[in-house]
């Protein structure tokens, strides 16, 4: 990937983490001029999200602190991993989802 790719797609990549609304502006912004890195970002991002919802609902059934702050920490490392690899122009995959993630989204260019 060249470093024009990286320069002109590294704004949407960041904002894909930001919200799930981020991720879908991210998506949409990029469908004409396709950009590699920002697509890559997005896929991260969407995954990261949809994985967000799925557990937070069920976490939000328990009322146990313990169990909601470990959610929280979690979640948080995960953003904050994929929202620096993002400035940094890095493509690394998230860590314990990011292959799922790449394969299960694998259609969005």
């Amino acid at each position: 990937m060249t470093e024009n790719t990286i320069k002109e797609g590294k704004t949407y990549a960041i904002v894909a983490y930001i919200t799930i609304i981020g991720t879908l502006v991210a998506f949409y912004m990029t469908q004409d001029k396709k950009n590699a890195f920002t697509a890559f970002h997005v896929r991260q991002g969407l995954g990261l999200w949809l994985l967000y919802f799925i557990i937070g609902y069920m976490v939000s059934g328990f009322d146990n602190i313990m169990l909601s702050t470990s959610f929280w920490v979690f979640f948080l490392v995960l953003f904050t991993y994929g929202i620096i690899g993002a400035a940094t122009g890095k493509l690394h995959k998230l860590p314990l989802v990011g292959d799922f993630f790449q394969n299960i989204f694998k259609a969005l260019n």
